[in-house]
């Protein structure tokens, strides 16, 4: 039988409302994630011995179990994980993911050259990265599919430049990437004043820092009296700066010092003891220098993989000092130097451009003597320590966000390509795989099969 041609129309309208109906049915009220199992897997928890064949089960954006004998909930889609293992999302502890980047962002968070102490240049801490977050940013996708789960996206331009957010890399909008929206308070001691400005020095920018922090210290004592007895104690006046880095400060908010040669990782740790906050260096390259020091202090290190390197457009024949040639040698085995003495640290990507740039930079620490183990821990429960959130980041423990990265071999083999990434339990098919199957009924449509190749959000494949 022919049918008519606006029946056939009719008909196929029929079906693709009957197909979002069973898509938002698989999904659940209120667009829950759906569950999903790995099994036959290599899982490699990190917080616990490896787990041969295991299985992980995923309900709701979460882990729900994991194990060698673990119920799969009937509604489950399965993936076989034979040949594949199964690690935590990596961890990126500094980038600007997601944050324009262009000259105009950077002015915006300099701000005008101050004429002295008393005025705020630079010094922009109200603003907050999950507040700019661009979801279109393409490099979100490339560190997906390369395994980063998460990251900390920090603002650029100026002392103060704003309050860094810990987002994972994935979302329906901007919202959703966010895991921590106030995460650390980054500070730059690069002068901004310019040649008539303050500060226009080294020792102008710390002096201003340390006087922002007094007045924010005098802020946060003074407040609550002035709020207990307003008829008669004189009226505070308000200053931005002071109110949001006191409530940051109160609420023991990570500061970002940096510190990458060796005087400056003394000298910040010298000021963090000071000025009596909770500080994460940044940089740290040359910590293979002043490793005891540091260890003493028990301050974390977030290390910068972009290495020391001859500037690519500077004069060929230029002398270059012993000094710089020992940095550039040194410096990759900062990793395993802080490992030898139990120094905390994670890696950042800092200004590298691709995931496969990250992976050399982490090859050379490797090379220099960092274990596997140790780096493996420095791009996931490591860094979820640093950051402040072990408890729902960085290993794969029942409980905690659903982010794994699935590869068909050891992940820093050159070689080793990801299969499969869940961000938040959602599912992201990197390579070309055919489908998983739900226990007990039909595959997924050859239309949702389409996307997964593509590195689409499969979504559609619960219950």
């Amino acid at each position: 039988m022919k049918l008519h041609p606006h029946r056939h129309m009719v008909l196929v309208a029929v079906c693709a409302v009957m197909l979002i109906g069973w898509v938002c049915a698989a999904r659940g009220e209120g667009g829950e994630p759906p569950y999903f199992a790995v099994k036959n897997a290599r899982i490699v928890l990190v917080s616990g011995p490896v787990i041969e064949n295991g299985t992980v089960v995923i309900a709701k954006g979460l882990i729900q179990s994991v194990g060698t004998d673990v119920a799969i909930p009937p509604e489950a889609w399965v993936i076989d994980g034979r040949g594949l293992t199964v690690y935590p999302g990596l961890i990126d502890a500094g980038t600007n993911l997601g944050l324009t980047q262009d000259d105009d962002a950077k002015k915006r968070g300099a701000g005008p050259a101050a004429s002295g102490p008393e005025d705020r240049p630079a010094t922009t801490p109200w603003r907050v990265a999950a507040d700019e977050l661009k979801t279109d940013d393409k490099r979100i996708e490339s560190w997906r599919n390369a395994g980063f789960t998460t990251a900390l996206t920090v603002p650029d331009g100026g002392i103060f430049p704003g309050q860094a957010t810990v987002i994972d890399l994935a979302g329906e909008r901007p919202g959703d990437y966010v895991v921590r929206h106030r995460a650390t308070v980054p500070l730059s001691f690069k002068p901004v004043g310019g040649f008539f400005g303050f500060p226009d020095s080294l020792m102008g920018t710390i002096a201003y820092v340390r006087q922002v922090l007094d007045d924010t210290a005098w802020y946060t004592q003074a407040e609550p009296i002035y709020q207990a007895n307003p008829t008669k104690t004189e009226r505070l006046p308000y200053d931005r700066t002071e109110y949001v880095l006191s409530r940051a400060l109160q609420n023991n908010e990570i500061v970002l010092l940096p510190a990458n040669n060796s005087i400056q990782i003394v000298r910040a740790l010298r000021l963090a003891d000071e000025w009596k906050i909770r500080a994460v260096l940044y940089g740290g390259q040359q910590g293979y220098d002043v490793a005891a020091a540091l260890a003493a202090s028990k301050i974390p290190v977030l290390v910068n993989l972009k290495w020391p390197e001859r500037a690519k457009d500077g004069d060929p024949e230029a002398e270059q000092t012993l000094r710089e040639l020992r940095f550039r040698a040194r410096a990759p085995g900062t990793p395993a130097a802080l490992a030898k003495v139990g120094v905390k640290f994670a890696f950042y990507s800092d200004g590298l451009a691709t995931p496969k740039d990250i992976f050399k930079s982490l090859k050379r620490a490797t090379d220099a003597g960092l274990a596997p183990d140790a780096a493996l821990r420095a791009l996931t429960l490591d860094a979820a320590d640093i950051l402040g959130l072990s408890d729902r980041l960085g290993s794969i423990a029942p409980g905690k966000i659903a982010n794994l990265v699935l590869t068909d071999g050891d992940i820093f083999n050159e070689k080793t390509k990801v299969k499969h990434v869940f961000v938040d339990g959602r599912w992201f098919v990197i390579h070309e795989e055919t489908s998983p199957e739900k226990t007990g009924e039909k595959k997924p449509g050859d239309d949702d099969g389409a996307r997964s190749r593509q590195s689409q959000h499969v979504e559609g494949v619960g219950r």
